[in-house]
């Protein structure tokens, strides 16, 4: 934690502290209304400030951590501190300006060799590019260094019919494993998303789930959306026997898990492999395949934009391409038309 200070200043509050290379004082004015919001700015402020007066030549190791700093308590800042263990061995010393697509394919091989998979190689340079695109806008370097990656690759999707899905809600035999696989079919949301769900986001009375979190502590878009036939009596019985603020609950604490719960309603359904995150896919298809238009769709699974979901889910929608090559049909053309 640096060591640094909120004060006071023209009626509101400031954060100050000093140069530990020239001794030099430095204070900034903050927007922050109250006490906690201040400290939040005051480090944020800190951060960014001595980022940007970074002397050139910064190496990544030096930005990599400055950017992990930034994300705070996000998720993605401890899944860096996994990632960062290789990039750094590799890139660590080098400044940014000294990454070139030999080096990143180098850095792939290496980590084939290892044994790690092309997601896991993408996902490791991903934040690498993202560290180095934060060392740009925070303009410690002048310009962020293209960042080579594998081809991201395809995962197999599992997506369960109506019969299958009820078969694995009737599997669940503890009442939050039940509930949290409700929500998860009936509203497309992300396990993260339902698990952090809490009571005072759940409105009876507007008939309204809201998944967003305010403090925005993660990355992947959450969605405000409306209960159905499913999860508005699945909740309503939830309620009645909540004993914390977290919908998902079990002896009165908050879930963080329903892994082992998860596989065994998979068992004892028999429908066969599936994963937690194929309930999301499944919500999805089986809109789309119901003539749900792509743009509430997405609205719906929280996507940034619609591009994102047709990029997901286009392939298992192959009939809507039928108008388009209804025209190219040729052979059953005229003669002379």
């Amino acid at each position: 934690m640096p060591d640094i200070s909120i004060g006071r200043l023209r009626g509101g509050f400031c954060v100050y502290w000093r140069d530990p290379d020239t001794g030099k004082r430095a204070r900034y004015q903050l927007e922050a209304r109250t006490r906690a919001e201040a400290e939040a700015e005051g480090l944020s402020v800190y951060r960014r400030t001595a980022l940007a007066n970074a002397p050139r030549g910064t190496t990544v190791a030096d930005l990599w951590e400055a950017y992990r700093e930034d994300l705070g308590s996000k998720p993605t800042a401890k899944t860096m501190g996994y990632t960062g263990k290789a990039v750094l061995e590799h890139f660590g010393a080098y400044t940014p300006d000294q990454i070139t697509k030999a080096l990143c394919e180098s850095y792939a091989a290496k980590r084939f060799e290892a044994g790690k998979s092309q997601g896991s190689v993408w996902t490791e340079l991903g934040h690498l590019r993202s560290a180095m695109r934060f060392a740009e806008d925070m303009r410690a370097i002048s310009r962020a260094p293209k960042i080579w990656r594998p081809e991201k690759p395809q995962t197999d999707k599992r997506i369960l019919n109506r019969g299958e899905a009820r078969a694995l809600i009737e599997g669940a035999h503890d009442p939050h494993v039940r509930l949290a696989l409700v929500l998860l079919l009936g509203t497309g949301g992300r396990l993260g998303a339902i698990l952090d769900l809490t009571w005072d986001r759940v409105d009876f009375e507007s008939g309204t789930i809201n998944l967003r979190l305010e403090d925005s502590v993660t990355r992947k878009g959450r969605a405000f959306l409306p209960m159905n036939n499913a999860t508005r009596p699945a909740l309503l019985a939830a309620k009645e026997a909540a004993l914390t603020d977290y919908v998902i609950e079990y002896a009165g604490r908050q879930v963080r898990s329903i892994r082992t719960g998860f596989k065994n309603a998979v068992e004892r359904s028999k429908i066969g492999h599936v994963r937690i995150h194929d309930l999301r896919h499944t919500a999805a298809v089986t809109m789309l395949s119901g003539g749900v238009p792509l743009e509430k769709v997405s609205q719906v699974l929280g996507h940034s934009n619609t591009a994102v979901t047709f990029s997901t889910y286009a392939r298992f929608l192959p009939q809507h391409m039928q108008d388009a090559v209804d025209v190219l049909d040729f052979a059953s053309l005229k003669r002379g038309a």
